[in-house]
């Protein structure tokens, strides 16, 4: 049995799935609460289902872009229990997994998040010829240099779609494809089918080394001088 692990942003997220088949999922809005809310949440997931810590097989967890706070307890709840339990674990990027839920389309998928400063984190997916693939790297932009290098028909989401919606409408008119908020909110369920597809393939991650992918340096403050 698989848990995959996406406290990336205000919304986290929780699934246990074994054999490919979702045994049970949990998605709320925690806001910045990840510390007290993780493992409770956890806690109460394998209560209902009846089933022990001790069966989980792989742990998958979303390494970001995304919040510091956020990321910071996903990704060590996830390197103790893989740690604690000897199993492997598997970072994937959240743009990734926000992308890959809409990747039947066969369109391209553009996933944005905040990148504060009047910024956004994104990327392009698309699935070609049967095959997931990222087009575009991971990387900061703003929605201006976004938009002028938008030439097809593509779809949008993420949590911050919601804030430049009619930015994205007004400039890229009917190339910009925007799913319903519901369609939009990211599931754990899609980071362990993205996981399990690693696994399979033979890779994963060294729980010592895996690190969050912020994109953006965190901001320093620089001592001042006497």
């Amino acid at each position: 049995m698989q848990l995959a692990i996406d406290t990336s942003t205000d919304t986290a997220s929780l699934a246990l799935v074994q054999d490919s088949e979702v045994l049970a999922e949990l998605t709320w809005r925690c806001e910045q609460n990840h510390t007290i809310e993780l493992l409770p949440r956890l806690a109460d997931l394998l209560s209902r289902t009846k089933l022990r810590l001790q069966s989980i097989s792989c742990i998958m967890v979303a390494k970001g872009p995304g919040s510091f706070n956020g990321l910071r307890v996903g990704i060590s709840t996830a390197k103790g229990l893989a740690f604690s339990l000897g199993i492997p674990m598997v970072g994937i990027s959240t743009l990734e997994v926000e992308a890959y839920q809409h990747a039947e389309t066969n369109l391209p998928i553009c996933p944005v998040f905040n990148a504060g400063r009047g910024e956004i984190a994104t990327a392009i997916y698309q699935m070609k010829r049967n095959k997931w693939r990222q087009i575009t790297g991971k990387h900061i932009t703003t929605v201006e240099t976004l938009c002028s290098q938008t030439t097809t028909k593509t779809i949008f989401c993420g949590e911050f779609v919601a804030s430049i919606a009619g930015q994205l409408r007004k400039q890229l008119k009917q190339r910009a494809i925007i799913p319903s908020s519901t369609a939009r909110l990211r599931r754990a369920s899609f980071l362990a089918e993205l996981g399990q597809q690693r696994l399979e393939a033979g890779s994963y991650d060294n729980p010592a080394t895996l690190h969050p992918l912020y994109l953006r340096r965190p901001p320093i403050t620089k001592r001042k001088h006497q």
